[in-house]
């Protein structure tokens, strides 16, 4: 059953910006927790797609969150595609293990969606941590 804290997650992030398409939550085994979506949108992705997707986007992080050590913690990662932009943010526990990957996707012509996950999705994010790890217990 899904908690309802996952599908606030996603809503509030759809509703920070309008070039924010989509917005799902995956736990640390890539399952799909929660997912919200912009208004009217049409999905390029369907939702075996979307699932498919969360679960290679939650191994790629673990695969980052090993390089902590020597870079530094990972904001997120992003990657553009021609019809859109994703974007991933890893949320970790107080032991930087890997609990939570927040999905994101943009309008293609976004060029400042860096500042966008900046200035307000990570914000958000570090905001509702503390409520999503207490979630995942």
């Amino acid at each position: 059953m899904e908690k309802p804290i996952y599908a606030s997650l996603c809503r509030s992030v759809v509703a920070l910006d309008p070039s924010i398409r989509f917005a799902g939550i995956a736990n640390e085994d890539g399952i799909l927790v929660g997912v919200s979506q912009r208004k009217g949108l049409k999905p390029l992705l369907s939702f075996e797609e979307r699932a498919q997707y969360a679960i290679t986007a939650a191994t790629r992080q673990y695969t980052r969150l090993r390089w902590e050590v020597l870079l530094g913690k990972i904001l997120y990662a992003s990657s553009h595609y021609a019809k859109l932009i994703r974007a991933t943010i890893p949320i970790t526990d107080d032991n930087r293990r890997l609990s939570y990957v927040l999905l994101m996707s943009f309008d293609s012509n976004t060029d400042n969606f860096h500042e966008i996950v900046i200035e307000k999705v990570i914000p958000l994010v570090k905001k509702k941590r503390a409520s999503l790890l207490k979630a995942s217990d």
